[in-house]
């Protein structure tokens, strides 16, 4: 009998797996996590709305303008004929306007490299040999209009344009660098808000089970050490979803308001390994985030509590959020590797690191170190849960009371 008790008893991953299910569908399919889910959007379809008009605005603000680097007599000629195709002939044409100031003189490639000016392009040289100087995504966008331009100009028939050299201008290692420091910043920060917005479902769901008894049943049934697991990662894969739901509604938004992915650079490992990276550095950040939060949750018995318990993790969340955003301004430094290093700051630090650098394997290195942390505390974590919620601590409280009142039984005058 004892055999086939315990040849039946379910493994820890597989008594794992059970309450991850249970726990997983029962918060998918309530109403409390609907209402979650719709929580967060109305300010991203806010934002997103209004970030699109913003940038509509701000594009008929400031329109782009081609910059005109010949003599006075030419830009003249130049700026005529380019008004004249817009203005009676309906040639969409950018307004052409005369290079003035400081930047008269300088080379065209170096004022549209540092972005002095709203210039999207420059034209050098004359109108009967033109030269066009732009970033490669804008080069053939304004070679043909550059060309009817300068023949307009030049008295040529329009059949027969003057042939347009191109000048190709090159992102400086300054610029790219100055841009993905941009990227990484908007990786951390969105990392470091999903994983405290979404880790805070991990308390209140253990609160509410302590509050109706059901840990209780769950204790006397199965292993706590499957308890906590099973919890702790139908929590990760219920975050997932609100993640999925949140990132359709903000890709629609994006589609929708004419929002550019150029604002952003591109990382240094892509977006597609960016993407991968960010979503196994917030599976790792939210597993070391969960483990705390359950521990906590086992030592309040009430939302009051909860709430004063995880206030200091909360705080130091946000000192190890602002020591990973001061380890990325120096790369390479000893400050980053020890933000690469400390398991709860690790993860943005990486996520950072994937923005700014080519190399991968450092990220091999990290994940398996996080994997090893996430296991330590989850064990440790598991740990404290089991004794809290078994109440071993009261069990010895409460025979601390018998001894007390026996005592007060054999000694009456006491």
């Amino acid at each position: 009998m004892s055999n086939t008790t315990a040849t039946a008893r379910l493994t820890t991953l597989q008594a794992a797996w059970v309450v991850a299910r249970r726990d997983f569908l029962a918060i998918l399919f309530s109403r409390a996590f609907i209402f979650f889910l719709l929580g967060p959007l109305f300010p991203i379809v806010v934002g997103g709305l209004a970030g699109g008009i913003g940038s509509k605005v701000q594009q008929q603000a400031a329109a782009i303008e081609i910059g005109v680097q010949m003599d006075a007599a030419q830009s003249a000629a130049m700026i005529d004929a380019a008004t004249m195709l817009r203005e009676d002939a309906g040639v969409a044409i950018p307004p052409l306007v005369p290079l003035a100031g400081k930047v008269a003189t300088d080379a065209p490639e170096a004022i549209l490299r540092e972005r002095r000016g709203n210039y999207a392009a420059i034209v050098s040289g004359t109108p009967e040999a033109p030269v066009l100087t732009a970033p490669s995504d804008q080069m053939e966008r304004f070679r043909g209009a550059v060309g009817l331009v300068a023949a307009t100009a030049g008295g040529t028939s329009p059949s027969s344009f003057p042939e347009v050299a191109t000048q190709e201008v090159v992102t400086s290692a300054a610029d790219v660098k100055r841009n993905r420091v941009q990227t990484a910043q908007a990786g951390q920060m969105l990392l470091f808000l999903l994983t405290m917005l979404l880790g805070g479902m991990v308390l209140s769901n253990l609160v509410e089970e302590k509050g109706n008894k059901i840990i209780e049943v769950l204790a006397a049934a199965i292993p706590m050490d499957a308890v906590f697991l099973g919890k702790l990662f139908a929590m990760l894969a219920v975050s997932f979803v609100g993640i999925a739901v949140w990132g359709t509604v903000g890709v629609l938004i994006y589609l929708g308001s004419g929002w550019d992915m150029a604002s952003f650079a591109a990382p240094a490992v892509g977006w597609p390994m960016f993407f991968a990276f960010a979503v196994i550095y917030f599976a790792m950040g939210y597993l070391i985030l969960g483990s705390l939060f359950l521990s906590i949750g086992s030592m309040a018995a009430t939302v009051r509590e909860v709430q004063t318990l995880s206030m200091p993790v909360t705080m130091m969340q946000l000192l190890v959020f602002f020591f990973a955003s001061y380890a990325m301004a120096n790369p390479g430094s000893t400050i980053e590797l020890a933000a690469a290093i400390f398991p709860f700051s690790s993860p943005f630090a990486m996520l950072a690191r994937a923005a700014q650098s080519e190399s991968l394997w450092p990220h091999a290195l990290a994940i398996a170190w996080q994997a090893l942390a996430v296991a330590v505390l989850v064990k440790a974590g598991a740990t404290l849960f089991r004794r809290r919620v078994m109440q071993s601590g009261p069990r010895g409280a409460r025979s601390g009371k018998r001894g007390f009142w026996r005592k007060r039984a054999a000694d009456p005058a006491a």
